[in-house]
């Protein structure tokens, strides 16, 4: 059996290192400690091999594109709250719909003519207490898009009951828990290493775990999957993604371009497409602006998201629902309070929703850590995230209390 290769150590250049967030900002300091892809196979003690085999199956997708109904069309300038808000619990559990299958009726009232820009945003969109209003100081920012925040989110909390997974193991004859850990744990160094967004790296993830409760897979193909599902996740996250060849080259040249771009077909082809997968760092982002928390409150929570990561029996766990747990466990821990009204209208989850999941959380984190997993721990040891890893763990009588105050 081979010796796992050492991990990517090297330093980069403090210069080329720059994290960008759409409402946080951090920047490396100079003594960043993170260097320049480098070549590792990760499952050399695992696998034992160099190569694999992979063919392209399944049949090819086509997509019929439908003309649009330009009766419909020229009635959806204005969409009623009549419409919108019709039964709460009739929400769409598809991801797409059509425009055409909407009653005319839904838009006969609302007609540009008839009604002045603020009229219509006052009859179309749903009302929501002042105090709970968070995005009312953006109002005119088209880039963020005040007015629909809480639609969208509460749109991706209802497209995530389409991503429910189950624990796809036992279907899995020659993979076992601690493989699809060292599996995550290279590609949150890979995450880093490219400087990738971590919507990148929590999309990868999904997009593996899908696969790989759809697919019997062989040991010898498991880096395979995860720098392909990278490479999608990228492609999709990324302004500027990876290159091909910059993925065959962080997995030490173990695979050839045309298995990789096989892989691609099969993942593709396997989940219908359907790549688009709420992940709970969207949620954490959002839901940590709801709470008004600071950067370094924020970063103990994505620390726990993360190291969520490595854990299969989380898969199963709702994004939405996850996220709210480590940001209540990170709220737990730093002294600022539970879970709040505000917390609770725009997440939709109440703390006793949250108890048992945020249980779990606390075991993982108070478990000892394994010795082969030590990319997210590392990571988040750095000053550049607040040395978050490093912060004790709260009391479990203190935690509780916490728990059982509301």
């Amino acid at each position: 059996m081979k010796q796992v290769m050492p991990r990517l150590n090297s330093k980069i250049n403090s210069s080329d290192i720059k994290y960008k967030e759409d409402v946080y900002n951090v920047k490396r300091t100079p003594s960043s400690p993170k260097g320049g892809p480098k070549k590792r196979s990760a499952f050399v003690d695992l696998t034992n091999t160099t190569k694999t085999q992979t063919g392209i199956q399944g049949k090819s997708v086509k997509t019929v594109n439908k003309a649009p109904n330009r009766k419909v069309i020229a009635k959806t300038h204005v969409i009623q709250k009549d419409c919108k808000d019709s039964s709460s619990e009739e929400q769409p559990k598809k991801a797409e719909f059509k425009a055409e299958e909407l009653p005319e009726d839904c838009f006969s009232v609302c007609q540009p003519e008839e009604q002045s820009t603020v009229q219509q945003q006052k009859v179309c969109v749903a009302r929501m207490p002042e105090e709970f209003d968070i995005d009312k100081e953006h109002i005119g920012d088209c880039l963020l898009s005040p007015e629909y925040a809480k639609d969208i989110f509460d749109y991706l909390k209802n497209r995530e009951e389409s991503f429910v997974l189950s624990d796809y193991m036992q279907k899995q004859p020659d993979l076992t828990q601690d493989m699809r850990g060292v599996l995550v744990d290279w590609m949150v160094e890979v995450q880093e290493n490219f400087e990738l967004n971590h919507e990148t790296l929590y999309l990868a993830v999904k997009i593996t775990d899908h696969y790989l409760s759809v697919a019997v897979v062989m040991r010898e193909s498991l880096q395979l999957i995860g720098s392909t599902a990278m490479l999608i996740a990228a492609k999709f996250e990324e302004r500027c993604p990876p290159s091909v060849d910059d993925f065959l080259y962080i997995c030490d040249d173990a695979y050839k371009r045309r298995e990789l771009l096989s892989m691609e077909v099969n993942i593709l082809q396997a989940l219908n497409f359907e790549i688009n997968i709420p992940v709970p760092y969207r949620f954490l982002r959002r839901y940590a602006k709801v709470a008004g928390v600071n950067m370094e409150t924020l970063t103990l929570a994505r620390y726990i998201c993360e190291l969520s990561l490595l854990e299969v029996e989380l898969v199963s766990e709702r994004s939405s629902r996850l996220a709210c747990a480590c940001l209540l466990l990170a709220l737990i821990t730093k002294d600022l309070g539970g879970w709040t009204p505000i917390l609770q209208y725009h997440t939709g989850y109440a703390s006793t929703d949250l108890s048992c999941l945020v249980r779990r959380l606390y075991a993982m984190l108070a478990s000892p850590s394994n010795d082969k997993l030590k990319a997210v721990d590392n990571k988040y040891s750095h000053r550049v995230f607040f040395e978050v890893a490093k912060i004790p763990l709260v009391h479990i009588d203190t935690l509780e209390e916490a728990l059982t105050v509301h």
